[in-house]
């Protein structure tokens, strides 16, 4: 199973963006989903430090396997999950 979040629509909200975040990993633990897609957009690049800077948390950390930077669109991230 694949889930997507694109931030698009609350790029400029930072409460939001972390709770959009944080509610993505959770969906994907609690469907155990494999992958997850984040679309941060392509813009100045600020957000997509902020995603990783999130994702780069210790106690997030924890929760996923791997993070790709997808190599021919720079507007996105995956997040790899193994479950047991």
């Amino acid at each position: 199973m694949k889930l997507k979040l694109d931030l698009h629509p609350i790029y400029n909200r930072g409460g939001e963006i972390d709770k959009a975040l944080r509610g993505i990993i959770d969906e994907a633990i609690r469907k155990k989903a494999t992958e997850v897609e984040i679309i941060p957009g392509k813009g100045s690049g600020q957000l997509k430090k902020k995603v990783l800077r999130f994702l780069d948390q210790k106690e997030i950390k924890a929760l996923y396997h791997r993070i790709d930077k997808d190599s021919k669109n720079h507007g996105r991230l995956f997040v790899y999950f193994r479950h047991r």
